[in-house]
């Protein structure tokens, strides 16, 4: 027995060593392989500019940065996609159905119906004030403007005149009586959260007329478990399969989608 853990110890001593020897060596590889990489140097100088367009290209870059760094709060809060999201999360949670679709698929959906929605503006916005702008036409304040118009247009009409007013008379600002100013005198800072508030609106009425079908279901199969005296049976998982049978036979997703689409119009 003592020369059988003699040699043991000798074993585990020997695999000791090897393994240290292995991570000294891995480290210097490491070392020197850090060592060896060149990485570029990046600076920020605050210095006098000579002339107003050196200061001027500079602003335009911030400028471009803001609105890149902007774009997700943009995309979400003055398109389509507001509604959409909460017409579809209505969906998933009038079936009952807790994670499918998931989310991602969800956000996805609405993201490539907001670009179908909003095809004609971005179109609009190409032409009127992109296209102008790099061929030198209009200036950059003047193609920021033509491009907005659009934008203000899309959301002006999906926005009720109770919450253009509210936000109005919250600004402390006179009512526009000419219709055919409102879309150039009419504020952004205005505009933005009426539309907000109104697709919020839209989006739960939607939402209440989705609900409809799958309660009635909910109290036919709760009525009858009743009336069974299975009160220990969990109506929701009786009426889950019926809800997505439903759902199917009535071809859901192409009628909701399809309706859904059309209340842009």
């Amino acid at each position: 027995m003592k020369i059988k853990n003699k040699s043991i110890l000798r074993n585990i001593l020997i695999l000791s060593i090897i393994c240290i020897g292995c991570l000294i060596g891995g480290e210097e590889v490491k070392a020197s392989t850090v060592h060896s990489v060149e990485l570029p140097g990046m600076t920020i100088n605050l210095q006098d500019e000579a002339t107003p367009s050196d200061v001027s290209g500079t602003l335009q870059m911030i400028f471009i940065i803001t609105i890149i760094a902007l774009a997700p709060s943009i995309l979400i809060m003055m398109t389509s996609f507001l509604r959409i999201i909460i017409s579809l999360h209505f969906i998933r949670s009038a079936i009952g159905t807790q994670t499918m679709p998931p989310n991602q698929i969800l956000i996805g959906i609405a993201l490539f119906l907001t670009f179908f929605v909003m095809s004609p503006v971005m179109t609009q916005i190409k032409t009127n004030a992109l296209e102008p702008y790099e061929q030198g036409i209009l200036s950059q304040e003047e193609a920021f403007e033509k491009g907005l118009l659009p934008i203000k247009d899309f959301m002006l009409r999906q926005t009720r005149d109770e919450d253009i007013k509210l936000f109005m008379d919250i600004a402390g600002q006179e009512t526009i009586l000419d219709e055919s100013q409102i879309l150039n005198e009419m504020p952004l800072h205005v505009i933005i959260p009426a539309f907000i508030i109104s697709e919020l609106r839209a989006g739960f009425i939607i939402g209440f007329m989705i609900y409809i079908p799958f309660i009635v279901i909910d109290m036919i199969v709760s009525a009858t478990l009743m009336s069974m005296g299975m009160m220990m049976l969990p109506p929701a998982m009786i009426s889950l399969p019926f809800k997505i049978l439903l759902f199917v036979l009535c071809d859901g997703w192409n009628l909701i989608i399809g309706q859904l689409l059309q209340t842009f119009n």
